[in-house]
C-alpha cells in the first residue's frame, strides 16, 4: 500500500475545523432544490408520471447541474443532526490525536446540540431530517426519525463516553437503542430473516438494504455495550436479510425487490460494507467475513474508474448531472480505514482517493467542493452532503495512521512525537475532568 502521510492530513483537518468555526453549523443541502413545497410537488409528480415530472423538475435539475448556488432561491440553510453526529465524532478523534481539551469540548458541544434537536413526540431519543423529504414511497415529514441517522448519533455519544465516561451519554445511548429496537417494524421475508422499516410509520414497507444494515449494526453494538440479548436477536434477523440480499456478483442494490430502486451506487455500498465490517469486529462471524470479501471484490472492481477514483454508480437509476461526489470520497475513506491492511486493492483505492481529495477538492478556505460537475464544480458547502462525513473520515484516518505509526515506531520516536503535540494524551483526562466540572456547574 502507498503511504498515506499524516503530515498532509493533519493540516487539512485543522484548516477545515477553522473554516467550520467561522462558517457556522447550518448550511444548504443536496435536497434544498426539492425541500420547498414547489420542489416537493415536482418531485412527487416525477414519481407518479415520469414525463410530466421530468418537465416539472427540469428547472431544479438544471440549476443543480449548472448553477448550484441557486439553492438559496429554493430553500433555507438548516442544521442537520446526522452532520452534527459526524462532527462530534471527528472532533473526538482529534481530541485523541492531539490530546487537547478544546477538540473534546467541540465534540461535547455537538452532543449537547443533538440532545436539544431530537425528534419531538417520541419517548426515546431519535433524529431525522429537518425538511419534508419527498420519496418514491411518499413524503417523509420533517422530524420523522430515520433508522439511517440513529447509528451515527449512537456512535457519537459512545465515542465521547469512551473519553470521559459521563453517564449522561450512556443513558442517551440506551435510549437510542430502545428506540431502534421498538419503533421500526420488522417484515419477515423468510424464517429468521427480516427487513426493517426506514421510519416508524406503521405502513413503511421496508426493503431498503442499507437501512437493515444500519439497524443490524446499531443493535449488535448495543447488545455488546449493554449485555442485552434482545438487541442481538433482532439484529441477527436484519443481518440475515442483508446477507441474503447480496447479489451473485457481490453487490447490493439499494432495494432489491423494486426494479426502479435497484441501482447500485458508491456510498450506499459503503454503508452496507461499513456496517458489516463493524459487526464482524464485534461478533467474529465467518458469514459476515465472506460477505465482506465478496462485497469488497465487487466494490474495487466496479465503483472506481481507471485512475482508481470513486465513481457514483455501477448501475445508475437515471441520467446524472455530475462526474464525482464528495460523499463517495468520504465513505471510501471510512470503509478503507475500517478494513485497512486486509485488501491490497482497497488499500490502493484509499491512498489514491485521499491524495486526490487533498489535491483537488479542498478549497483555500478549508472547506471541500461538493461535486465535480460535467463542467466545473459545485462549491456550495453542505454539512450533510458531505462536509461532515469527509471531515470525520479524515480524522478517523489520521488517528488510525498515528496508531499504526506508534505501533511500529521505537519507544524513543513515540516519545518525541508525543512531546511535540500541543498537549499530550496523558494530560487529557485532567483537562476533561475540568471541562466536565465546568459543564455541570453551568447546568446547576
Amino acid at each position: 500500500m502507498r503511504e498515506i502521510g499524516a503530515g498532509k492530513i493533519a493540516p487539512a483537518v485543522v484548516q477545515f475545523s477553522e473554516w467550520l468555526a467561522g462558517f457556522g453549523e447550518t448550511s444548504y443541502d443536496h435536497q434544498s432544490f426539492f425541500a420547498s413545497p414547489l420542489g416537493r410537488r415536482a418531485k412527487a409528480l416525477y414519481y407518479r408520471k415520469r414525463l410530466l415530472g421530468t418537465l416539472a423538475s427540469a428547472p431544479m435539475v438544471l440549476c443543480e447541474a449548472f448553477v448550484p448556488s441557486a439553492r438559496r432561491l429554493f430553500w433555507k440553510p438548516q442544521r442537520f443532526p446526522i452532520a452534527d453526529a459526524h462532527y462530534a465524532m471527528g472532533f473526538a478523534f482529534l481530541a485523541e490525536v492531539f490530546g487537547t481539551a478544546n477538540y473534546y469540548q467541540r465534540a461535547v458541544d455537538f452532543l449537547e446540540t443533538l440532545e436539544s434537536t431530537r425528534c419531538p413526540g417520541y419517548e426515546d431519543y431519535c433524529w431525522g431530517y429537518p425538511f419534508d423529504w419527498e420519496t418514491s414511497g411518499g413524503c417523509i415529514k420533517e422530524g420523522t426519525p430515520l433508522i439511517t441517522t440513529l447509528p451515527y448519533v449512537y456512535e457519537a455519544f459512545a465515542h465521547v463516553y469512551e473519553l470521559d465516561t459521563d453517564e449522561r451519554w450512556r443513558r442517551i445511548m440506551r435510549s437510542i437503542a430502545q428506540h431502534a429496537l421498538e419503533s421500526y417494524r420488522d417484515i419477515e421475508v423468510a424464517p429468521g430473516t427480516a427487513t426493517c422499516a426506514y421510519t416508524p410509520a406503521p405502513d413503511d414497507p421496508g426493503g431498503v438494504i442499507n437501512a437493515s444494515a444500519y439497524r443490524a449494526f446499531l443493535l449488535t453494538r448495543a447488545a455488546v455495550d449493554f449485555s442485552e440479548a434482545k438487541y442481538r436477536e433482532i439484529a441477527n434477523r436484519n443481518l440475515s436479510f442483508v446477507l441474503a440480499s447480496q447479489n451473485r456478483d457481490g453487490s447490493w442494490a439499494y432495494r432489491s425487490s423494486d426494479p426502479d430502486r435497484g441501482f447500485v451506487d458508491h456510498f450506499h455500498t459503503c454503508f452496507v460494507l461499513k456496517a458489516l465490517a463493524k459487526i464482524e469486529k464485534l461478533t467474529g462471524s465467518s458469514q459476515v467475513t465472506k460477505a465482506i470479501e465478496r462485497g469488497v471484490a465487487y466494490y474495487v472492481r466496479a465503483l472506481f474508474d481507471g485512475d482508481g477514483l470513486p465513481i457514483p454508480f455501477s448501475r445508475a437509476p437515471r441520467l446524472t448531472v455530475y462526474r464525482r461526489e464528495l460523499y463517495d470520497y468520504a465513505e471510501c475513506i471510512n470503509l478503507g480505514v475500517l478494513l485497512m491492511g486486509r485488501f491490497p486493492e482497497l488499500d490502493e483505492r484509499l491512498a489514491t482517493t485521499v491524495s486526490d481529495l487533498l489535491l483537488r477538492w479542498q478549497q483555500p478556505n478549508g472547506s471541500f467542493k461538493s461535486r465535480e460537475l460535467l463542467r466545473g464544480w459545485d462549491t456550495v458547502p453542505m454539512h450533510r452532503w458531505a462536509q461532515s462525513q469527509v471531515f470525520r473520515s479524515l480524522c478517523f484516518l489520521l488517528l488510525q495512521s498515528q496508531n499504526a505509526s506508534d505501533a511500529v515506531g521505537s519507544e524513543q520516536a513515540v516519545g518525541r512525537r508525543r512531546a511535540g503535540r500541543v498537549g499530550t494524551l496523558e494530560r487529557q483526562p485532567a483537562d476533561i475532568d475540568r471541562l466536565n466540572a465546568a459543564r455541570l456547574a453551568s447546568r446547576a
